[in-house]
């Protein structure tokens, strides 16, 4: 399935929403109304039962939005909730046994953080791949080194397919990413901030991003 991709990509992470005091519906309902299409749902600590709970809040949350709703980690827990879209990592299912879990019309995205990881999800067939830190982030535990915007320019030479960057992406900085060859940017800890709504800073991203 060919996926265009918005230039936001906000990633819901349960356990950075808990850890301040966030309630995850309130927030993807946030999202939604700031108009986010692509969204992904990441949970590394919850058991399985509670994540498809949450994914059914989400896909709720997003119901006749046209919204693509992504399950990190795990092509088994996207296809019982219902979900035709998944994002795997190095250590997670390879692009082939998640399409194989999910079918062929699923979205596969591949996190990559280097030249050789680029060109192995490319020819994998990922739908988009995903390539970072770009800059350094706090929001992952044991983060890959910083690959930086010629890292950046370098993955664009790889690969033809969609290109995300995360890592450390601000209203700051994405106009960069998104000039040195990124179609998307991927953003965690960036949508949150105490001092502005989603909304706002699903907004100020957008603005920055506009004349890139």
């Amino acid at each position: 399935m060919s996926l265009a991709l918005p230039r936001l990509y906000a990633i819901a992470d349960a356990e950075m929403l808990a850890a301040r005091g966030i309630a995850l519906p309130k927030f993807v309902e946030e999202l939604r109304d700031a108009g986010i299409t692509l969204l992904q749902y990441r949970d590394k600590l919850a058991r399985e039962e509670e994540i498809l709970r949450n994914a059914a809040r989400i896909a709720e949350v997003f119901r006749d939005s046209g919204a693509t709703l992504v399950m990190n980690d795990s092509p088994s827990l996207a296809r019982r909730a219902g979900w035709n879209a998944v994002h795997v990592g190095q250590g997670d299912s390879a692009v082939a046994e998640a399409r194989g879990e999910l079918g062929t019309k699923a979205v596969v995205g591949c996190s990559t953080h280097n030249d050789a990881q680029v060109t192995a999800a490319d020819a994998a067939g990922a739908d988009y791949i995903a390539i970072g830190p770009v800059f350094a982030t706090s929001t992952k535990r044991n983060a890959e080194p910083v690959v930086g915007l010629e890292g950046l320019r370098r993955a664009r030479k790889l690969t033809s397919r969609p290109l995300v960057a995360i890592g450390g992406i601000t209203p700051a900085n994405a106009a960069s990413v998104i000039a040195a060859g990124a179609d998307a940017v991927a953003v965690i800890g960036a949508l949150i901030d105490v001092a502005e709504t989603p909304d706002e800073r699903v907004r100020r991203f957008v603005e920055s991003m506009s004349s890139a």
